[in-house]
Order: C-alpha cells, then structure tokens, then sequence
C-alpha cells in the first residue's frame, strides 16, 4: 500500500566525541545525542515510560547523522545508512523544546513515503545460519508452503526483545525458496502501523481459494487483552492489514496473553484456530479451539485442543497431518515439543521422545513431502540466526529427527 507517514528529522554532523546536540523541556531532557568511542547513542523521551528509547550505531567524523522521528518508528541514519530502530509510544517532549548546549542540529519536517515494493527485494545463498543483517536478528519463525515453494516468515527482531521498552516491537519478515539453496527477500509482511501496538505474536499463514490470509495478534502497549487480527494478500508477497477484521477471546480466557493464532482447514472445509492463553477459572495454560466456516467469523469451541498440567502456556503452536497422522506442536520456555494422534482434534498421546531438536520454537511445514522444522538459535537469548531441520514419520507416527540442514 501507499501513503505517507509525517514526522520530524533531526540532521547534524558527526565531529569529535562526546556531545552532539541536546533539547531540553520543562527542565527535563526531550532528546540527546553523543559519541562515545566512535558510537553515537541518540535518546529520546516520551510520556509512556520514564525511561527515554535510546538507539546507537558506528560512526567516523564528519559522517551525516540523521534522526527521523514518526508516530509509530524512530530511525538512526549514520552516513546514509539506517543503523537502528526504535518503536515509541505516547507522545514525545520534542515539541516546544529548546536546543542547549553548543552544538545544534538542524530540524525539519519529513515525510516518510511507503511506495509499493517489487515481489523480491533481495536473494542470498543458504539460510541455515543467516540472519539478515548485523544488528538484525531472526526471532520465532512460521514456515508455510505453497505450490512448490518453503516460505518463512520469521520475527524481525532488534535488540534481543528489548526494543519498545522490552515490550519487543516485533515485525514479520518474509523469506522464500524452492530448493532450500537460493532464498528470496521479500517485502515485510506484517508491520507495526500504530504507537499502541507493542508487537506482534506469531500466527500463521493459509490461502481460501485466491485470497491469502495472515493470522497473527497484536500485543497492546497498555497490556490489554490482544486483538486477533488478519492482513490479506492476492499475490502471496504484498500483504495489507483487513481493519475490518478484528476479534477477541472470551472472559473465560485471559485476553492479555492471547497469541500465536494458527488456522488450517480440515477435509470437510471447516476453519481451525488455536491459540496460546490461560483457562482463568482453573489457572492452567492452554491452546484455545475456535471454528470457523469460512474463515471470517468464529466461534469458540467448548474445550481448549489442548490444557497444560500446570501454569505454562503452550506457546507459538503449530499443526500438521501427514500420511494419516496429525501433529500439534507447541513450545514450553523456547523448546519445541509435539503431542500425535489418529485423530484430527482429540486422543493426542506424547511420544517417546517429545522434544523437537531444532533451537528455539520451532515450527514445521511439509514441503514436496517432506517435514522441515525452521527456528532461531538464540545462543543464550532471545533472537539470533536461522535454522532447519528435517524431520521423518516413522511406522508408528512417531517422529524421527534427521540431519540438521535440509
């Protein structure tokens, strides 16, 4: 989609180290920026939180520094190249600020056109281990196939889930191949459009016959309950929000937590989703069953697919079939585990070995026949680089864990 989003734009010139420019308001500091061993830090201060947003990147004297200040999104550009990102919320203390100090920074207003975007941005050779830049790191991945191609849309993280106050202001990203060697870039697919949104949940991706949906939930700054909501697609790489779609769980689940949507359609046409939350009354973590015929408007059923032994929530759930055998995963603090039944919807039994060896949440799809589990390898935290692994259905239906890269 096309529009413009209208901010600010604080410009200067790197020189020396220390100070670069300040504003000051009511006695409080509005924003500041100095270098400190080559990196600047900028910070900026908004009525939400105490704590201003700070964002950093590398910089050589006398290189352009550019700060662009938007509703939804504060950048960092050091010598036309954007070094990091912030996502504030509430109102800044720019406005009505004076400049202290010696140095000044010119501002002016900017306006930040979204122009529609080619189908491929970019193509790069082998995605186990790959993030996509630096400071750039893969959170939760969704794979998803179609038509001969592995998609995976992946949490675009910064910061390691600290961003926006450490509520996480995580984005989907998209990726895609058809031979698990050459990958093409895509444009975003979900992004955060407003300063409420604190980030976005996982969720899913599934076609109805030429339209393509992606399922997902909006974790609110405030911690209200999350609103499920949906982008629409006709081409499967440009996707646009459906702000006429918008629902929320039951009183009898807490809302707050709500997350992690996965929808599919069974044989006879019905619509599915699963959903992480808590059942409040009994205080257990659950995945939470709502049907649908056509995708559009749902019901809750009236048991969870899914109730954990104790607080836990099921996080991040994922559901196949293969072969006659069905496959609901989900992960407990980060690791992937998977329950396996005859049946669609009931009688799940945990195997011998219930771990998914992939990292962090991993999740499956089955490409040309074959079960490939996409994660991220976090290395100790949250966020890191991509990775794989092939997974095969024994006699039984228990799953048998392959090589690591597909």
């Amino acid at each position: 989609m096309s529009g413009s989003i209208h901010g600010i734009a604080l410009t200067a010139a790197v020189s020396g180290e220390g100070e670069l420019f300040r504003f000051e308001r009511d006695g409080r500091c509005a924003a500041a920026c100095a270098r400190r061993n080559g990196e600047v830090e900028f910070s900026i201060l908004y009525d939400f939180r105490g704590e201003p947003l700070r964002l950093r990147g590398a910089a050589a004297d006398g290189e352009a520094l550019c700060v662009r200040v938007l509703p939804q999104r504060v950048e960092l550009w050091l010598g036309g190249r954007l070094q990091d990102e912030e996502w504030p919320c509430g109102r800044h203390f720019l406005e009505g600020a004076r400049q202290a100090g010696p140095v000044r920074c010119a501002v002016t207003p900017y306006t930040a056109e979204e122009a529609p975007q080619p189908a491929v941005l970019g193509e790069f050779e082998g995605a186990e281990g790959w993030q996509p830049e630096e400071n750039v790191f893969v959170g939760d991945c969704m794979p998803y196939a179609d038509g001969g191609r592995y998609h995976v849309l992946y949490l675009k993280d910064r910061h390691h889930h600290h961003s926006k106050w450490g509520l996480g202001a995580h984005q989907w990203a998209h990726i895609s191949t058809e031979d698990f060697r050459r990958w093409q870039i895509h444009p975003m697919a979900v992004t955060i459009d407003a300063p409420e949104e604190g980030s976005i949940c996982t969720g899913s991706w599934i076609r109805r016959g030429d339209k393509q949906f992606l399922f997902f939930t909006i974790r609110s700054c405030d911690g209200s309950p999350a609103r499920i909501g949906r982008s629409l697609s006709e081409d499967g790489w440009h996707f646009r929000r459906d702000e006429a779609f918008a629902m929320y769980l039951s009183e009898r689940y807490n809302g707050a937590s709500a997350r992690d949507p996965k929808v599919i359609r069974d044989a006879r046409g019905t619509y599915h989703m699963f959903l992480t939350t808590s059942l409040l009354a009994e205080g257990r973590g659950c995945l939470a069953h709502l049907t649908s015929p056509d995708a559009d408007v749902w019901r809750e059923e009236d048991e969870p697919i899914y109730i954990a032994p104790g607080r836990n929530e099921p996080e991040c759930c994922d559901y196949f079939e293969l072969n006659g055998w069905y496959y609901l995963v989900f992960s407990l603090r980060g690791q992937g585990r998977y329950l396996y039944s005859r049946e669609p919807f009931a009688g799940w039994r945990e195997p011998a070995e219930p771990v998914i060896p992939c990292k962090s949440v991993p999740k499956a799809a089955v490409w040309n026949g074959r079960i490939i589990f996409a994660g991220f390898d976090g290395r100790g935290q949250y966020a890191g680089t991509m990775t794989f692994l092939e997974t095969f259905q024994g006699a039984n239906g228990e799953l048998i864990y392959g090589p690591q890269k597909p």
